[in-house]
């Protein structure tokens, strides 16, 4: 079975839904190309490309291994992969001008950025100005932000125009303080009269991303398709999830179409984490363990809901893919791809 069908057909949606014929015979640059929005974006081009618009070349960055979902897709004439660290003066100096250039390069999970504090803070500044240099006339550039700018807020809804409250000292500051940054450098250059777009991302999940990511979502869902799935803490933290084909379908959107300089990204359906277990749980037929102590998970925010009447008003998006089919789509990829790794006994 074609473990990426699910991609594909969820790309096919996002073509029908934006107009991407500005991006005929065009180069592109995308970093951060082998995590989740970067693999939907990839997706999306090749629908794209097959719907009759000719992409000219994608130069795709790639620090690791080319994870195996993707590799018949690399192979592709029109994808040139560029595999370095962007933090390396020397590797980001070779890559070439593109007319559309897409920065999603970052460490996305608390585990990892919290281990690699200096190159967090490097990929959203010092890399992002660089990147901006490569941008070639007349040309687009999306940073990919995050809602995590408006921790220490205490409000019911985050507008773009909030600021948060968090110290330099914050556990996260590493993560919060360089997405605030590397908004205010691309602010900068848009005084300039370059066209840059960014984008404050709230919780995004769906198929395309490695097996061990220690984000809750998908935490749950591994250690659900090994046995029951024990919780950190009481779970009452509450999130807004967005499954990633509507988030990418509003990032093409505000890269090729977005009039504002800062767009929230996310959607409406609320969920606290206990419930998520819960309902992953539910799917795969195993049970959800509460400790008795509620430990808090250092820097996280207790709720998060995005003000997304930008998006809604300006591109018309109203419709989302609910959680329960997003999750049905995540679970059943994983099943999938990493069922050698995760298979005991006759069930995943």
């Amino acid at each position: 079975m074609n473990q990426n069908i699910i991609m594909e057909e969820d790309a096919k949606t996002i073509v029908s839904r934006v107009n991407l014929s500005e991006l005929a015979g065009k180069e592109i640059l995308i970093t951060g190309a082998t995590g989740l929005l970067g693999t939907y974006f990839l997706y999306t081009i090749k629908a794209c490309r097959e719907s009759g618009i000719p992409v000219k070349k994608v130069h795709i960055i790639c620090r690791s291994q080319v994870p195996g979902y993707l590799q018949d897709l690399i192979d592709q004439s029109w994808i040139q992969l560029w595999q370095g660290d962007l933090c390396d003066d020397s590797f980001r100096k070779n890559l070439p001008e593109c007319a559309y250039i897409i920065h999603a390069a970052g460490y996305g999970q608390p585990a990892k950025f919290v281990i690699n504090e200096d190159k967090t803070l490097k990929l959203n500044t010092t890399v992002t100005f660089d990147l901006l240099d490569k941008l070639k006339q007349n040309g687009k550039f999306l940073f990919i932000s995050s809602s995590g700018i408006y921790n220490g807020l205490e409000k019911e809804c985050f507008d773009e125009s909030d600021v948060g409250t968090t110290s330099t000292l914050h556990p996260r500051a590493c993560y919060i303080e360089g997405k605030r940054c590397g908004e205010a450098i691309c602010n900068s250059y848009r005084k300039k009269g370059i066209h840059v777009k960014a984008a404050r991302l709230s919780y995004t999940y769906g198929p395309g991303v490695r097996l061990g990511d220690q984000r809750a979502l998908y935490a749950f869902i591994e250690k659900g398709l090994h046995g029951d799935i024990a919780l950190l803490d009481h779970g009452d933290a509450e999130r807004i999830y967005c499954y990633v084909a509507d988030a990418v379908e509003i990032l093409w959107n505000i890269l090729l179409f977005g009039r504002e300089p800062i767009y929230n990204v996310g959607a409406k359906e609320k969920v606290t984490i206990l419930e998520l277990a819960e309902k992953i749980a539910k799917t795969l037929e195993v049970s959800v363990l509460v400790p008795n102590i509620n430990k808090t998970v250092a820097g996280c925010m207790l709720v998060e809901r995005l003000n997304i009447a930008k998006i809604e008003q300006e591109f018309g998006k109203t419709d989302f893919v609910p959680l329960d089919k997003g999750l049905q789509n995540t679970i059943k990829w994983m099943q999938i791809q990493y069922s050698s790794e995760l298979k005991r006994g006759n069930r995943y």
